[in-house]
C-alpha cells in the first residue's frame, strides 16, 4: 500500500484549536491561564478565517446515544 495515496476528510476552520479549548475545560485539574491562552488561540483563528458561526456535525446512526448507560 502506497502512504501517500491516502485520504483525509478535510478538518472544519479552527478545529485544533476549538479542540484545544474544549479538552482544557474538561480537564480536572482545570487551569484558567491555560484555557484563556487557548480561548485566545481560538479567537485568533476566528478572526483570521472570519469564522461567522460554529455548527456541531450531525452524528452518524451508529447506534450511539448521549444517554448514560446504567445507575
Amino acid at each position: 500500500m502506497d502512504s501517500t495515496t491516502t485520504t483525509t476528510t478535510p478538518k472544519p476552520v479552527c478545529a485544533e484549536e476549538a479542540l484545544a479549548l474544549l479538552n482544557c475545560a474538561a480537564e480536572s485539574s482545570y487551569d484558567r491561564d491555560k484555557c484563556l491562552a487557548a480561548l485566545d488561540a481560538l479567537r485568533a483563528c476566528i478572526a483570521q478565517k472570519k469564522v461567522k458561526k460554529f455548527s456541531l456535525a450531525e452524528a452518524s446512526s451508529t447506534g450511539t446515544s448521549e444517554t448514560p448507560k446504567g445507575k
